[in-house]
């Protein structure tokens, strides 16, 4: 039920984006994204902790029994029980596991990271974009597209991640979810290139127009480029 209303919550919000004015909806977006982004980010630190937690018993645990193999007699060592044996490859193959589980959820994290820096670096390009003064009116049009198509991406890849972040209690083999991260996280550094070459692109051209040195060193200051 908590789910149902969650989603309807969620699809108001998108609604109430729409009929916005245009500005409007796309700093709704961007606040939108970024609270998403942050909530996953600390889910997945609580998880990573969590597991480091984990870790650590079993490292402890795997030591004490280290010990007692040190304690004993070589020829007694040599004549631990199947049970001990098993017991012990088991703390070992279950260390191994949880930091599997550990790396994945790092490269979440990584990832979502970007996806951060993505909406932080759009958010603020676009706005100073709108102050230049360099651009027309159906310029800014075009360049709201494209980092519309790119909002409406990194909205896909938050999902998708959210999705890898609880795949851990679903049937999902460790080696597809692997795959599914990497494929996230080089969409998500392909959008994140993208966007800034594209950033760079619309700053050189309003540097091409202008019309005195003077305006070159505002252009400059707009944008915070030092040299």
């Amino acid at each position: 039920m908590k789910q149902y209303i969650k989603r309807v919550m969620m699809a108001m919000a998108f609604a109430i984006l729409l009929i916005l004015p245009t500005n409007q909806a796309q700093a709704g977006i961007i606040g939108l994204i970024k609270a998403i982004v942050v909530k996953a980010i600390k889910a997945v630190d609580i998880k990573i902790q969590k597991l480091q937690n984990k870790t650590l018993d079993l490292q402890n645990a795997q030591k004490k029994m280290e010990n007692e193999m040190a304690r004993q007699r070589l020829n007694e060592i040599s004549e631990w029980s199947k049970k001990q044996k098993e017991q012990y490859q088991k703390y070992f193959d279950e260390l191994r596991k949880v930091n599997d589980v550990i790396r994945d959820y790092q490269r979440v994290k990584d990832i979502m990271q970007m996806q951060w820096r993505i909406t932080n670096e759009y958010g603020r390009t676009w706005e100073l974009l709108k102050k230049d003064g360099n651009f027309s009116a159906h310029e800014l049009q075009q360049m709201q597209r494209v980092y519309s198509g790119i909002t409406k991406q990194t909205l896909q890849n938050v999902k998708n991640l959210r999705l890898i972040t609880t795949s851990y209690t679903t049937q999902m083999s460790n080696a597809k979810r692997m795959e599914l991260t990497n494929e996230i996280g080089e969409d998500v550094q392909r959008n994140y290139d993208d966007m800034r070459r594209f950033n760079a692109t619309n700053i050189q051209l309003s540097l091409s127009r202008a019309k005195s040195r003077q305006d070159i060193d505002k252009i400059r200051s707009l944008y915070g480029i030092n040299n």
